[in-house]
This record gives structure tokens, sequence and C-alpha cells, in this order.
């Protein structure tokens, strides 16, 4: 399918979960309506608090957060990206940061466990350990769909040009990028990095954002400016602050145009690691 309708949602997702997923479905929902094909909802829908309480409730593939969004995703008739949720992982001390997608008929398309994780110290207010309660993932996921194929990363993965080379290597035209910048580096990363994922791989960019205070650790508060980025680089459409939706029209035909008059793959003289 050449062309469709896709939604990025922006959340503000808590330690409460029965609240998420109904902030969640609500969005979906809303998506739906206007004709969304494909929906994306953020990283750590389902849970944003307590680092060891997101590995004490981390759930199987088979679990109540999969299992809803199976039944959102049949229910609309959509492609339906949890943007990660707190999967166990063999490590009793940590889970998976894990996203999904849906077909819509239910069926798993894709699995992507976070490979790079949120080590950093900037200050006494942005100081974060993602790998003291996470496992990161070591398989880089193109999952391929009758609308086109998405290349799956979260969140700390945008500053990893390499990953999103080989995304695209792997044959992907539209790179999902489920996020909760934080906002001291959103301000000034988010929008520049978004567009530059784009421009070099000549894909789609589809980013759902968290938005707001959530009740974690130190009160973080995420940047939002959920987005949907075209494959030359242009922001063509955002969410605006708080809860809601990013729309705008995917045209596959245009990673093509864009790839044929300036085909940057083939004029690759370096390889990357």
């Amino acid at each position: 399918m050449s062309r469709f309708l896709a939604a990025a949602v922006q959340m503000t997702s808590t330690s409460d979960a029965d609240a998420n997923w109904r902030s969640a479905r609500a969005l979906v929902d809303r998506a739906a309506s206007y004709g969304a094909r494909f929906v994306a909802t953020p990283e750590n829908a389902n849970f944003l608090g307590p680092h060891e309480d997101k590995v004490k409730l981390a759930e199987t593939l088979e679990g109540p957060t999969c299992s809803r969004f199976t039944e959102l995703a049949v229910k609309h008739g959509i492609h339906l990206l949890l943007g990660s949720f707190n999967e166990q992982s063999p490590d009793p001390q940590r889970c998976y940061n894990t996203s999904v997608l849906f077909g819509p008929d239910g069926r798993v398309l894709g699995v992507y466990r976070k490979i790079h994780l949120f080590d950093i110290d900037l200050s006494e207010d942005v100081r974060f350990q993602e790998s003291a309660t996470i496992t990161p993932g070591t398989e880089v996921v193109v999952a391929s769909s009758e609308l086109g194929a998405f290349g799956l990363s979260v969140c700390y993965d945008l500053r990893f040009g390499e990953l999103y080379r080989k995304l695209a290597a792997d044959g992907a035209q539209m790179l999902t990028v489920p996020s909760a910048f934080t906002l001291r580096t959103g301000k000034d990363h988010w929008h520049p990095l978004m567009r530059t994922r784009a421009i070099e791989n000549q894909c789609w960019v589809i980013a759902p954002a968290q938005s707001g205070i959530h009740d974690d650790q130190g009160l973080r508060e995420s940047f939002g400016h959920a987005m949907i980025v075209d494959p030359w680089g242009h922001i063509v459409a955002m969410a605006s602050d708080g809860p809601g939706l990013a729309v705008a029209e995917i045209d596959l035909a245009r990673v093509e145009r864009v790839r044929a008059a300036m085909p940057v793959a083939d004029h690759r003289r370096i390889e990357g690691p």
C-alpha cells in the first residue's frame, strides 16, 4: 500500500497502569476514527514509574499488556505499535524494554528489544542509569507488513546512526522511534536528530513520545513533540502539549522518489562499523 494515514501518539504515562491503558486506548480509538491505518504509542506506554517496580511488574509477550494491544489492533483492523513495555528477561534484576508491532489480525509482526541504554550523567538534575534495570537487546529488527517495512527502534537508539543505516540497508522504508526523551536533552536534540535520521536514510520517521511529568525517580519531565518526518527531512506533523496525536499521510512512493533522485546508499564509499 503506497499511501496510508499514520498517527504518532503522545502520552503522559505514570505508575498507574490502568490509567495508562485508558489513555492509550482513547488515543488509539481517536486515531482510528480519523482513518489511521498505522498507530504508534510511545516508549513505556504501559508504565512509567519507579524503575524497581518496572522490573517487578515485568510481563511476557503473552501477558496482559500485549493482550490488550492485540485486541485493540483487531478491534480497529489497524497496524498498532506498542512503543515499548517492560518484558521479562532471564535476569530477575532487570527486564527488557520491548517494542512490539501488531498486525490488523492481532498477529505479532515484529519484536524489538532496545539495544542502546540511557546511562548518562549530565548534571545533578539529569542523571540516569537505564542499564541498572534494563537488559539490552541484541537484534536489529525490520518488520514486514502489508503497509510496508518498519525499522524498529526505541528512544536513546536515536543517537546511534549506524543502527538506522543497518535498518535502511535491510529494507526499512519507515523508522519508528517511540520515546520518552527528557526535557533537558529533548529541547536541544529531539528535532535535529529526528530530521537527521530521516534525511540520511531517506525514510519516513514516526516518533510517538511521552510528554510531561511522570512519577518515576526524580519526577522526571519528558519533552513530548511526537512527530512524523518525511524522507526529505520535513516535519509534516507534530503533537501539541500534553496527550494527543501527530497525524499525517505516509506516501511510500516518496521514499522511492527521494532515493532515486539522490541515491545516497549507492554513493557510500566508507562502510560503518
